[in-house]
């Protein structure tokens, strides 16, 4: 039997809705609930029930990217509060994190100018490092504190560190090409 298909996506999976996650757990509810509703399953049914199929599936995939994701899975659990994490008016961001954006920028500018890989190597360490002082400190907003507002935040800030790893990434292509 399928669940609801307007359970959260937490439920779909038969997880808490926290934002520690058991990420094998996840893959395991994911495969398991994907072997139930793949539509290769109803190729022989007829097409509604092929459409129902193709619909759950999909629902079940997108569960799936949400829950994965620590900054999707912070926002949609945020969601689940009535809190909308990228509305426009929730912008504002300290001072001290927008500065901190502009100095891992302009280090990364001045990386790709002179093409230097050790440089570029320190700068996304301490990205990545303090990528997970943030997802910690989410985690503590999000699962013992019930701080909506401060996880608000949060993932925020943690959405402008993913674009600067992105923008990293692409550096290093750039750089060994």
């Amino acid at each position: 039997m399928l669940p609801d298909f307007k359970a959260s996506h937490f439920e779909l999976f038969g997880l808490p809705a926290t934002f520690q996650l058991d990420l094998p757990a996840l893959e395991q509810a994911y495969r398991s609930l994907q072997a139930q509703v793949h539509p290769d399953k109803f190729a022989h049914l007829p097409e509604a029930e092929q459409r129902l199929s193709m619909q759950w599936s999909t629902r079940v995939n997108e569960a799936w990217q949400v829950l994965r994701s620590p900054i999707s899975r912070a926002a949609y659990l945020l969601s689940l509060q009535g809190v909308n994490v990228f509305a426009p008016g929730h912008a504002a961001l300290p001072a001290a994190f927008l500065m901190q954006q502009i100095e891992w920028r302009e280090a990364i500018g001045e990386a790709r100018a002179n093409r230097n890989s050790d440089a570029l190597q320190r700068i996304e360490d301490e990205i990545r490092s303090a990528g997970k002082r943030w997802q910690a400190r989410l985690a503590d907003e999000l699962d013992r504190l019930h701080d909506e507002q401060a996880a608000a935040q949060t993932v925020r800030q943690l959405k402008f560190v993913e674009k600067i790893q992105e923008e990293i990434d692409t550096l290093w292509s750039e750089l060994e090409s």
